[in-house]
């Protein structure tokens, strides 16, 4: 998102941003990632619709759809010393790969009960479950192996590619889901099925990357790493801890299909609509950044996109209108991808490469507890009190906690750019210098 100090562009004397963005394709490898990630989030957004509808079909409980949240987020929570060092010790490449079969494979298994006319949720749970177990291996090796591909001045813009590639897909993806298992539940789970295994193939494919592996003693201390240099690292302690505790307090997309066939009465197609109309915002705020990027004042522009997040989901909360909630929806995807690329960037700029997968392995915990976690907050209390009041109060809450964050970490408020990181990148653990990086 942000030029280096230094960077080509700025040695060049500058360049457009539709050339400086088509550079980031010159990189080996980074053409089939884009187009892997993009099928890969494009299956599971259509696996997570019709996942979401059937079990809410099935119920008519808008708790059962923050279990389903939570049933995502368990094995992440509960593998997340094992899942980041996996990724700094084995080769991304492999763990990717292997993980897109696997879910791949849930995803047969859905179309499976699907086609047997299951009425129960028990077995959609359970491979639900084990997707969950899947994904939390494959995303901290996802959201490192960037690092390894492009070259160190291409990062910014590469991370706003491969976000807002996903954001596509995630534009996409509802929308064909919604429309997709209106015509059967079985296809559905069938496109996710092929689109899954398709991915895998273009990740065998990459080049062979440079990683810099783990040789650090396998013991506790490994496996808190990433937890010790989050805490260490105040910037980046405040920037996922407020993204954490905005969205997991005031998202509103777990209720969507509530909102989808109880307040606007709308139905499937309609649910894909509204699932897809944050990622347009995302979208075309990403593309923006591609070619303008931040230069200053970066932590206050994060916060008040943080607190623009907030008065537009309380906004969203109230509407019974279908334009101005789908309005509201782009406006919070707009918003939302400020405060996502800033925080990409800071973690993989400051975060040695060996070191990248359990970093991330704990913010992916940190993203799915304000994902996951809180669709099941949001369920819960929407079961309670009605999905109305269960976003508006979130919403009110989450522009509170933007305020106290704000006089809290004054280092994150502080920050002008995200360019070259500081000297301090390195975490205290490493007392021995890092062995050079491995071909793998």
């Amino acid at each position: 998102m942000i030029p280096r100090s230094g960077s080509n562009e700025r040695r060049s004397g500058g360049m457009s941003g539709l050339r400086s963005w088509l550079v980031v394709f010159g990189n080996p490898g980074f053409p089939s990632l884009v187009a892997a990630l993009f099928l890969g989030g494009f299956a599971i957004q259509i696996q997570t619709v019709a996942v979401g509808w059937q079990v809410y079909d099935l119920t008519g409980d808008p708790f059962q759809l923050g279990l389903v949240g939570l049933s995502q987020f368990a094995p992440a929570l509960a593998l997340v010393l094992f899942t980041g060092a996996v990724s700094d010790r084995l080769s991304r490449r492999l763990v990717m790969s292997t993980c897109l079969v696997m879910m791949a494979f849930v995803a047969g298994g859905l179309a499976c009960l699907a086609w047997i006319g299951n009425r129960s949720t028990l077995p959609i749970f359970a491979l639900i479950l084990m997707f969950g177990a899947v994904r939390a291996f494959y995303n901290p090796a996802r959201q490192s192996i960037v690092t390894n591909i492009v070259e160190p001045e291409h990062l910014p813009r590469a991370l706003a590619t491969n976000n807002s590639v996903h954001q596509i897909a995630t534009i996409c993806g509802p929308v064909a889901g919604g429309l997709i298992y209106g015509i059967s539940p079985v296809a559905a789970y069938g496109v996710a099925f092929a689109f899954l295994l398709v991915a895998a193939v273009l990740i065998t494919r990459l080049p062979r990357i440079r990683q810099q592996i783990s040789r650090a003693r396998r013991d506790w201390s490994e496996m808190i790493a990433g937890f010790r240099f989050i805490r260490e690292k105040r910037i980046i302690l405040g920037a996922i801890s407020l993204d954490l505790f905005v969205v997991l307090l005031g998202g509103a997309i777990a209720l969507l299909p509530v909102y989808a066939r109880d307040v606007l009465d709308i139905g499937s197609v309609g649910l894909g609509l509204l699932r897809a109309a944050p990622a347009l915002g995302a979208v075309m705020v990403g593309l923006f950044l591609i070619g303008h990027p931040i230069t200053r004042n970066a932590g206050r522009i994060m916060f008040a996109a943080v607190a623009g997040f907030a008065v537009f989901t309380f906004v969203f909360a109230l509407s019974k209108v279908v334009w101005l909630s789908v309005l509201c929806l782009i406006l919070i995807g707009a918003f939302d991808v400020i405060s996502v690329l800033i925080r990409s960037t800071l973690i993989q700029l400051h975060t040695p490469d060996d070191l990248r997968g359990r970093v991330n392995a704990v913010n992916q915990v940190f993203i799915g507890a304000s994902n996951e976690v809180g669709g099941f907050r949001a369920g819960t209390t929407a079961a309670l009190f009605g999905p109305v009041l269960a976003v508006a109060g979130g919403a009110v809450v989450a522009l509170g906690i933007c305020g106290v964050w704000y006089r809290a970490f004054p280092e994150l408020r502080e920050v002008a750019h995200l360019g070259k990181p500081t000297e301090d990148a390195t975490p205290a653990a490493a007392a021995e210098p890092a062995p050079p990086p491995a071909h793998i």
